[in-house]
């Protein structure tokens, strides 16, 4: 089984190119605002290994008193196919003994639906109460996602405790 490490500020280049080079500019933070969160308390990014240059894999986590949420996940496009995403998966399942939500596309394109497919083989569940993504920043979009859990479906009090906290901690902003 793999390690997870807290990724050293030293290695954030790296990281923010995975990012820039996994995820469109509606689904992440200016490089700015991503190295600003290195300052909160309860928001970590974890990687495989960086070496200079390059991250193989990252996953960025916010912990919550009663569930962890992870904002980003992405691994390199070389390492892809070798079951390394789903060995940091079962890592930070072992790592955080609370439940685990995250962001995913609606199941409307073959790519989304095998993506939600990934994550049901890796213990998560979809839950399919209506939740949009607030913008990142300005001339930025919102962007229309479904939370899945680890461990099993949610109620809709703990999905609106997860929305909440989510809207609040992560994204600044008051829930709709």
């Amino acid at each position: 089984m793999i390690q997870l490490q807290k990724a050293p500020p030293s290695s954030f280049d790296a990281i923010y190119s995975l990012l820039e080079r996994s995820f469109p500019p509606d689904e992440r933070r200016s490089y700015e605002g991503q190295k600003a969160l290195l300052l909160e308390p309860n928001y970590a990014i974890y990687t495989t290994k960086t070496d200079g240059d390059n991250c193989e894999a990252l996953l960025t986590v916010w912990q919550f008193p009663t569930f962890a949420y992870v904002e980003h996940f992405a691994v390199d496009p070389a390492c892809r196919g070798q079951g390394l995403g789903s060995q940091m998966l079962n890592a930070l399942k072992t790592m955080l003994p609370c439940p685990i939500c995250l962001e995913v596309e609606l199941p409307e394109t073959d790519f989304a639906r095998r993506r939600i497919g990934f994550y049901q083989r890796n213990g998560f569940f979809l839950n399919e109460y209506p939740y949009l993504q607030p913008a990142y920043g300005p001339g930025k979009a919102p962007v229309p996602l479904l939370l899945m859990t680890s461990g099993g479906p949610i109620s809709p009090e703990q999905f609106d405790t997860m929305k909440t906290a989510l809207y609040e901690t992560v994204y600044r902003q008051k829930p709709r």
